[in-house]
């Protein structure tokens, strides 16, 4: 079934959702409060488009840009959804004015959902008329070429609510992961944090290099993380599985566990330590020219990751 879905803020994670909602036939209306971002949006939407035709992930670059249109104020661009996506700034002030609007602008049915990466809903849903309709929907940076979306509900959350979410986000091609209850960091930076705290104290502690850090984890982990996740790893790395594992390497992990890094290993002072290390041209150019290198080969391994699959 065909949507009118609303894009609220136009930065990088809104063009990701609406090409990701316009190439699945979904008509998109697009609304920014920053004037030039949304001036800019056509040229941007254009680029990533083609960008996305290029890597074979997109195969009607046309017709989707004609389903997605801008508009001049958050009313206009709510007007007939039955679906909201919010991506605005990661301001639990922002957030509470912008869903407020959005309550009391759209449709009573419409879904409103959050890209936001760090704030649970409750925080900023509390007071809606109609907050049994919100939700998180975060996604992974970049949305177009890393398929997960995180769904959190806050404790009001209708089950119909993340249950049209869940088959909507399906629908474009993402894979929904669905939270029973809400946890600060959902579940993928939880997981991030724990990796990189670690991380970040091997390398202030000198015990290795930024390279055979990254190493470890592109060259070892990451290859199994590409096919399977943490459990199905274990689940295979002992003869009788997972309990197998536990029994094996559990007291190992528990005793790692009780000396967890500190809050420290998140300063700037240990950041700049490690970049002292590690020297990089970090200008925004050259940041940028490697973001899209990046993309580039994620865009690979997900057509080689869905040619297994076929």
């Amino acid at each position: 079934m065909t949507e009118t879905v609303a894009i609220i803020g136009a930065g990088l994670i809104g063009r990701a959702w609406s090409a990701l909602f316009a190439r699945a036939g979904h008509n998109v209306q697009v609304w920014d409060a920053d004037a030039a971002v949304l001036d800019r949006f056509a040229a941007d939407m254009a680029v990533l488009c083609d960008t996305l035709r290029a890597e074979g992930l997109l195969q009607d670059r046309d017709g989707t840009l004609a389903r997605i249109r801008t508009c001049p104020t958050l009313e206009e661009a709510v007007a007939g959804a039955g679906f909201v996506q919010e991506n605005g700034p990661e301001k639990i002030e922002v957030k509470t004015d912008l869903f407020a609007r959005l309550d009391a602008a759209t449709p009573p049915g419409a879904i409103i959902a959050s890209s936001t990466s760090a704030i649970v809903a409750s925080r900023f849903t509390e007071a809606l008329e109609h907050r049994h309709r919100c939700l998180v929907g975060h996604p992974v940076n970049p949305p177009h070429l890393v398929p997960v979306v995180e769904l959190c509900p806050a404790p009001w959350t209708s089950t119909e609510t993340m249950d049209r979410a869940e088959a909507l986000y399906r629908d474009i091609g993402q894979v929904p992961v669905r939270m029973t209850r809400e946890r600060d960091g959902f579940v993928l930076n939880r997981l991030q944090g724990a990796l990189l705290g670690e991380a970040l104290r091997l390398l202030g502690e000198g015990v290795v290099s930024v390279e055979g850090l990254d190493a470890t984890i592109k060259d070892g982990l990451g290859l199994r993380w590409a096919l399977m996740g943490p459990i199905e790893t274990i689940d295979l790395n002992a003869p009788g599985g997972i309990t197998d594992y536990a029994t094996r390497y559990g007291g190992f992990y528990a005793r790692l566990a009780q000396e967890p890094a500190g809050p420290e290993v998140f300063s700037v002072d240990n950041a700049e330590k490690i970049a002292a290390t590690w020297p990089q041209d970090r200008s925004p150019e050259t940041i940028r020219a490697r973001q899209d290198r990046r993309d580039a080969r994620l865009a690979a391994l997900r057509r080689h990751l869905a040619s297994e699959q076929s």
